[in-house]
């Protein structure tokens, strides 16, 4: 008989042949009301249930396959560094979801991340008992020699390019999910979103905005290279916020877009075609290709800038979503007793615990919020 560190070893070669060179996957999960004996940070959510009129649930007390039809599906990243913001996220859409238990999340962390994948599991399970979830190790090996430097050390994470391989990390009977950035919360129903129509050949469906300097996403090496930046002489390109997007997993399998992201960040390594990170590829794929979104679905940029971080103001119009994208948090910025005023948005989700006598926030209650003109009631 082998010896049984051996046998592990064995055991994890053998399901690592067995499963897609991505990822390997934990489980499905409807949550046990396991604790964590102390080692959970987070309050456990409110229990958030279907309407009477939702779909009845199928195999409601038992095992939940990702793959029932009637579910609506996100991915999202799970990491121990924006692990706070990626759970005031997951409650966000729970509250504001009209049918909750018909979402269905996939959770993709990565293999080396100073919280293994299994306590990550676990803190999701603890927080959330009735979430639908599954969560599945990224191999950072996947990508890590197609990353570049960037304009900030956080965007070389080899997890912020995993939404690249969703299309071969999620079970194959998933064909459309909607993709989420840890820093955003939902103060609309996400079934309004899920139920974008991708038109044609559209892949994916995100806001535009082609009102920013588009030119500014690419270095002049890029725009001075008659080949490649050829590749926008045919497309009407504008830019779009990866952070939130509708995507069509059957088209994106088909299309091998996977594989056209990663031959620019090839071309990337050999000749520095831009600097901020996983964006820009997807911009050389997709811009002039993208399903238009309201905005109200990305209120982005209010993390600020790359560099500073600095304060910044919603954008005039209804909101269903609100991004901290940029280098400013809301939870640093509240620890920090430092807040930006749109800070206050995010801090009715948040159900990170700081000492015993923390109470629970966001456990129902209604916030009214006046920013920058605009007037929003958040349910």
């Amino acid at each position: 008989m082998l010896p049984s560190r051996l046998s592990v070893v064995v055991l994890f070669l053998l399901v690592s042949l067995l499963l897609p060179p991505f990822c390997l996957c934990i489980r499905s999960f409807r949550g046990d009301g396991l604790g964590l004996d102390g080692l959970s940070r987070f309050s456990e959510a409110p229990d958030y249930r279907n309407g009477k009129e939702c779909p009845l649930m199928k195999n409601k007390e038992s095992y939940v396959s990702s793959c029932d039809a009637s579910f609506i599906h996100i991915a999202m990243t799970l990491d121990s560094e924006y692990l706070r913001g990626s759970m005031a996220a997951v409650h966000s859409v729970l509250r504001h979801a009209s049918c909750p238990e018909h979402v269905f999340f996939h959770f993709v962390s990565a293999e080396f991340d100073p919280a293994s994948p299994r306590v990550l599991t676990q803190l999701v399970r603890s927080t959330f008992p009735s979430l639908n979830f599954k969560v599945y190790i990224f191999r950072e090996d996947t990508v890590i020699n197609l990353i570049s430097s960037s304009i900030r050390q956080a965007l070389e994470n080899p997890l912020n390019y995993a939404r690249n391989y969703l299309g071969d990390i999620l079970d194959s009977c998933v064909d459309r999910v909607i993709y989420l950035d840890s820093d955003v919360v939902v103060v609309d129903d996400i079934v309004k979103l899920w139920e974008t129509n991708l038109t044609s050949t559209r892949v994916i469906g995100a806001p535009e905005y082609c009102h920013a300097n588009f030119t500014k996403y690419f270095t002049d090496p890029f725009w001075s290279d008659p080949v490649l930046s050829r590749v926008f002489s045919t497309r009407n390109p504008c830019y779009f916020n990866t952070g939130v997007m509708v995507m069509d997993l059957v088209k994106w399998r088909e299309g091998n877009y996977r594989k056209r992201i990663e031959n620019w960040m090839e071309v990337q390594r050999k000749k520095r075609i831009y600097e901020l990170g996983s964006l820009p590829p997807f911009l050389l794929v997709f811009a002039g290709h993208v399903e238009p979104i309201h905005h109200r679905w990305n209120q982005h940029g209010l993390g600020g800038d790359n560099v500073r971080g600095s304060c910044r103001s919603l954008h005039p119009g209804p909101v269903s979503l609100l991004h901290w994208s940029g280098k400013g948090k809301p939870w640093v910025r509240l620890d920090n007793k430092k807040p930006c005023e749109v800070d206050r948005l995010w801090e009715p989700y948040d159900l990170f615990i700081h000492g015993k006598d923390r109470q629970r926030l966001g456990s129902g209650s209604s916030t009214t919020t006046t920013l920058a003109g605009y007037s929003g009631y958040f349910l």
